[in-house]
């Protein structure tokens, strides 16, 4: 994903969890941002999701609303020791090469992002090489 606006780093508040967190995103406008990675505790905002904020009472951003949603299919793994950091990486560096995007939180916590329409199997590579990581989903909703 190309970014051509200000990365900025900023005080998120998400009143629908409540939490606040601070996270880095290309700005678009005054109010108006884009998720440049995953936010490890709002499954909200995944990479591309663009979102208005307002200024809230603490002087912090506050959510108005989701602009627009993120076009990448995401999804997390809890990842084992069975692994090392290495074959990893090259699973990693697939995803990147298929258009992807992927992030290791916390030293455990995977998040992978594809494109819609993308090709890689994820679940394929795991039956490959008998990976069965636990995936984290998203109940929120």
């Amino acid at each position: 994903m190309e970014t051509t606006n200000e990365i900025v780093e900023i005080e998120l508040y998400d009143k629908r969890q409540p939490m606040t967190g601070k996270m880095h995103a290309e700005k678009l406008a005054n109010t108006t941002f884009r998720m440049i990675d995953n936010d490890i505790f709002n499954y909200r905002l995944t990479l591309g999701t663009e979102f208005e904020t307002r200024i809230n009472n603490d002087g912090r951003h506050e959510i108005v609303k989701i602009l627009k949603e993120s076009t990448y299919v995401t999804r997390r793994f809890f990842l084992t020791s069975e692994f090392s950091s290495s074959e990893y990486r090259l699973l990693g560096d697939e995803i990147v090469r298929h258009g992807g995007h992927w992030q290791v939180d916390f030293g455990g916590i995977a998040t992978i992002n594809l494109p819609e329409h993308c090709t890689l199997d994820i679940d394929a590579i795991f039956k490959i090489f008998e990976f069965k990581p636990t995936e984290i989903i998203d109940d929120w909703e």
